[in-house]
């Protein structure tokens, strides 16, 4: 149960990041909503904006102006809120990387891995928050935009709705929210487990120890054996029984 977690978190955490950092560094949080003449799609982004010919596939960006020139606050705002989630994602799946189990990095000790995922969570569930903040209220105030024009028929030549990169942004926030849910799950249900065989482990340690066998005792903590019912004792252990 626990393996099945942690391997659905690791998936989700990878593709939550990865659609945060996409949502951030692409060019479609806006696309054109109607073009009677259809020769052209357009998309606008948080850093330039593309025009595609539809018939001979040419494409065309222009980037905006430095970030240190006046821009909309609804454009800042969200830059700043996508690159703090993007952040924050990526910190979380490295922290995550190295609470998994396979990962020898660190300290082998099952209970310090579990707390090691439980901060992977934290600051996951924490990186969704500007993630969600940022791309909804974009695709909100786009159609809150639309809508107006629409109410009080003004035609501008071109309406806009939130485009693909919108998705990914709230997508990978999503994910965020799940995977940090999932990790700090698994640290509440396996926790009082880990402690229990732990206890074990070193319960039967020092009973090697205290028989005159510290090199015995050394290795079966070295190699994080558990001797409980269901498993063969290490080799040098079976002198007890």
């Amino acid at each position: 149960m626990r393996t099945l977690l942690e391997y659905t978190g690791f998936f989700l955490a990878f593709v939550s990041a990865g659609f945060l950092i996409a949502a951030t560094w692409t060019d479609c949080w806006m696309e054109n909503a109607d073009d009677s003449l259809e020769v052209s799609t357009k998309c606008r982004g948080l850093w330039w904006e593309c025009v595609t010919n539809v018939f001979d596939g040419i494409r065309t960006c222009d980037e905006y102006d430095s970030i240190y020139a006046e821009h909309p606050m609804k454009l800042v705002a969200t830059r700043g809120l996508m690159i703090t989630a993007d952040i924050l994602a990526g910190f979380g799946f490295i922290i995550f990387l190295l609470g998994l189990d396979c990962v020898k990095f660190l300290t082998d000790e099952s209970d310090v891995k579990l707390k090691i995922c439980y901060v992977a969570g934290i600051t996951l569930l924490i990186g969704g928050v500007p993630g969600i903040i940022g791309s909804v209220w974009y695709a909100i105030d786009v159609y809150v935009e639309r809508s107006t024009l629409v109410i009080h028929n003004v035609f501008l030549g071109i309406q806009y709705k939130f485009g693909w990169s919108c998705w990914l942004g709230m997508i990978g926030s999503l994910g965020c929210f799940l995977c940090g849910g999932i990790l700090v799950l698994c640290h509440y249900l396996f926790k009082g487990k880990q402690r229990f065989f732990y206890q074990m482990k070193m319960d039967m340690a020092e009973i090697i120890f205290l028989q005159g066998k510290p090199t015995c005792a050394r290795e079966a903590l070295r190699q994080n054996l558990i001797p409980i019912p269901e498993l063969k004792p290490p080799r040098c252990m079976q002198w007890i029984q």
